[in-house]
């Protein structure tokens, strides 16, 4: 028997005699390709797997609203733990962070970990590892002024201004002037407050917190692979978790995990913010051991906060398909972007011969291009039934406009972002 493992060049090996293909958390956006066509690996397994009749497993530990899809439809078979079992397996329980909870726990509004978790922590470091999920990397990734909550702002050009360090001055986050004497232009207050802070910062606390605890840090640039199964505090940025090494006498994972700063990753204006949430946070909550505890600083009213306690994430993804589906949205309808300078974009929607019941939604203004030049976006969209003649459409515009050599355009079918 021959494995084939990789990365999402892997999709594309050249294996004879394919028997199954496998994609694990097909939501990771490192699975998208960034190069034309932009392929994402898991369509790519999947095409393989039905043109040369192998078996395709997707899985993770949440779901895309692309593979949700797939068991709507009956193309594929769901499986998923019993609610029992998944009980039994991780307890996973909200400890809020609203204004009532800061106001009644001074514990919580001076360090974003509630008076819960501290106990939680401190319990589980006397089995284990405990793991913190903090967004942002850094020290203090953004500044304000202490008494009337206004953004600290460079005077040089009106950067944002960041901290890199406890003794560090106030840094502007754009052209790196140093604002040695910074004054509130709102309310002329001299003092500043962190209300989004770093690993760093968090790391630092934790050492506060817990004299004699041993805390790891772990985020880009600096990415720790495995930690020992010791007692330790980690923390650690989105994506740059360690994983316990094995060997340890009380179980493999950590005692606990706790995610913090749950708000901050909801508040993109993109279509799969909810669903990106839930992948991340629940790939976190993958880590710890069985029977071990799960603490989520946020709001418990959150939809897809309560879909994690429940860890019903197939059902956050029929919620979010059926709501797609109301809104004409992929994987529902097949859409398109088309970007290019104004004059290019023109010329390319004029020469798209769509088919019937095809809608043009803008253009819209875009990224500009790296020297400068505005660019504008279209997005095509028609039901899924047309799919395969709106991307016989595009090509044939991009061979058009080849032959032409017209100005580039960017064209990207059912793009990850809108």
């Amino acid at each position: 028997m021959k494995v084939t493992i990789g990365t999402r060049v892997a999709a594309f090996a050249p294996v004879r005699d394919l028997g199954l293909v496998v994609v694990w958390d097909d939501g990771d956006d490192l699975l998208f390709e960034q190069r034309s066509p932009y392929p994402h690996a898991r369509d790519v397994l999947l095409l393989r797997a039905e043109l040369e009749q192998a078996a395709a497993l997707v899985g993770g530990f949440a779901r895309t609203v692309e593979a949700g899809f797939l068991a709507e439809t009956g193309w594929a078979q769901e499986i998923r733990p019993t609610r029992a079992l998944a009980r039994q397996r991780v307890s996973i329980e909200i400890t809020g962070d609203t204004d009532f909870d800061l106001e009644k726990d001074p514990l919580t509004r001076a360090s974003r970990v509630p008076r819960e978790a501290h106990e939680a922590i401190r319990a589980a470091l006397a089995t284990g590892p405990v793991l913190l999920q903090t967004p942002r990397r850094g020290y203090a990734a953004s500044l304000a002024c202490d008494r009337c909550r206004t953004p600290a702002r460079c005077s040089a050009c009106q950067g944002p201004l960041q901290l890199g360090g406890p003794a560090a001055p106030p840094t502007c986050a754009w052209c790196g002037h140093v604002e040695a004497a910074w004054a509130c232009g709102a309310c002329g207050g001299f003092g500043l407050r962190a209300p989004i802070i770093g690993e760093a910062r968090t790391a630092e606390e934790m050492g506060r917190s817990f004299a004699g605890v041993r805390v790891v840090t772990s985020s880009a640039g600096a990415v720790k692979q495995t930690v020992p199964g010791t007692p330790a505090i980690v923390v650690a940025t989105i994506g740059a978790e360690p994983v316990v090494s094995t060997g340890s006498t009380t179980g493999s994972g950590y005692a606990a995990v706790l995610l913090l700063d749950t708000w901050l990753l909801l508040g993109r204006p993109d279509l799969r913010t909810d669903e990106e949430a839930l992948r991340r946070w629940s790939n976190a909550a993958g880590l710890v051991r069985p029977g071990g505890r799960v603490l989520v600083v946020g709001d418990p009213g959150l939809p897809v906060l309560q879909a994690l306690v429940r860890w019903d994430q197939p059902g956050f993804a029929q919620r979010e398909a059926s709501a797609r589906q109301e809104a004409h949205l992929p994987p529902a309808s097949r859409m398109a972007t088309i970007t290019g300078t104004p004059g290019a974009l023109d010329d390319a929607l004029t020469l798209l011969a769509l088919p019937p019941g095809a809608e043009v939604l803008g253009p819209v203004p875009a990224e500009p291009t790296s020297t400068g030049e505005p660019r504008l976006r279209a997005v095509v969209r028609v039901p899924r039934s047309l799919g395969t003649k709106l991307t016989e459409a595009l090509g044939e515009l991009q061979r058009v406009r080849s032959a032409r050599k017209l100005d580039p355009v960017r064209v990207q079918v059912d793009p990850p972002t809108l």
